[in-house]
């Protein structure tokens, strides 16, 4: 039975075949050239998740032309095989909470047309309490502030009023 090269020795070699640095590959994919060097050994542990170790395999394999679905085989079969990522991470739905569902549904959603929803949501609240406020100062009595008026009467100072004429005369 011939020898079946792991995913790391598929990497390093097809990377070695294109005449390719780790540094060249890391400025190509934007990897970080400690996880690029740790994919080529095969250190599996650098990674917190398997799902950090399938993209950065799938992204790396997809730069070097390899048969991304034949790898990414051969790595679900080495991770298989490794105590840390053996099983994935249990999903215990009683730890899920309201947060989660609410931050679930908001990574589901496409942001350009919830953006449109958002300023649409945000215009119409606008526009609501616009027509709140008129209609709430339209209807309030404008007298409804002034304080309550008591009649005080002038009386004119001496002398810069005319008589008044007599009963029974005549005047002008």
């Amino acid at each position: 039975m011939a020898h079946m090269p792991t995913v790391a020795e598929q990497l390093r070699t097809a990377r070695e075949a294109r005449n390719l640095t780790v540094h060249a590959v890391a400025e190509i994919t934007k990897l970080r050239t400690d996880h690029i060097r740790a994919l080529e050994s095969g250190d599996y542990d650098m990674f917190t998740a398997p799902v950090y170790i399938r993209g950065f395999v799938r992204t790396y394999a997809t730069l070097l032309k390899l048969e991304v679905p034949r790898v990414m085989a051969a790595l679900d079969a080495e991770l298989g095989q490794t105590e840390k990522f053996s099983e994935p991470p249990p999903l215990s739905p009683q730890s899920r909470g309201v947060l989660d569902y609410v931050m679930l549904q908001f990574s589901r959603m496409n942001w350009q047309v919830g953006l449109v929803l958002l300023l649409m949501m945000a215009l119409l609240l606008l526009a609501l309490g616009v027509i709140w406020a008129w209609r709430a100062h339209r209807s309030a009595d404008p007298l409804s502030n002034l304080p309550p008026a008591v009649y005080k009467p002038v009386s004119p100072p001496p002398g810069e009023t005319l008589p008044l004429p007599a009963p029974g005369s005549r005047g002008l």
